[in-house]
């Protein structure tokens, strides 16, 4: 008899301090993510043209794409800036949009004020458990070097140069 594999409830962290002051960093992460957001790095079935999210709670994040037509993939649940904001991952272990926000990881982003003007970002991609058995799956690819490390390099390069 085979045992199945439980899924890791164990978060993806990444930190990266950027040369911007929170508001800025808040705004370039969130109002500003089509600047810096790699443009393979999304569901749509048509190339992607702008990256979006939209700023307030319930808001879509989305991707409009080359064929006229848009692809959610999350959904702003907590709206706090310049501190914080959670959105849900709206993706499957099939990378495809996953409507039931129970069944989805959330991406938490906090910025924390650093001495000189800087400010710490730190990112918690957690709760992999609710996406079913491919969630170790999607947790070890946004782990990796080309996921959430890429992406934040993405952005504080966005964030040092904005700045």
């Amino acid at each position: 008899m085979t045992i199945p594999r439980q899924v890791s409830d164990q978060p993806v962290t990444k930190s990266i301090t950027v040369k911007a002051t929170a508001d800025r960093a808040f705004d370039v992460f969130t109002a500003g993510i089509d600047t810096w957001w790699p443009r393979e790095h999304h569901i749509g079935k048509s190339p992607m043209k702008r990256c979006v999210i939209e700023t307030r709670l319930g808001g879509r994040c989305y991707c409009e794409q080359e064929d006229g037509t848009d692809s959610d993939w999350g959904q702003v649940i907590a709206w706090e800036p310049p501190r914080r904001f959670v959105m849900a991952w709206q993706i499957n272990s099939a990378w495809q949009y996953e409507p039931d926000l129970a069944k989805c990881s959330e991406v938490e982003v906090r910025f924390t004020a650093e001495p000189g003007g800087s400010t710490r970002v730190d990112l918690e991609h957690r709760f992999f458990g609710r996406v079913g058995p491919g969630g170790e799956a999607m947790r070890a690819m946004v782990d990796q070097p080309m996921g959430w490390g890429l992406t934040l390099q993405k952005f504080a390069a966005e964030a040092d140069r904005a700045n």
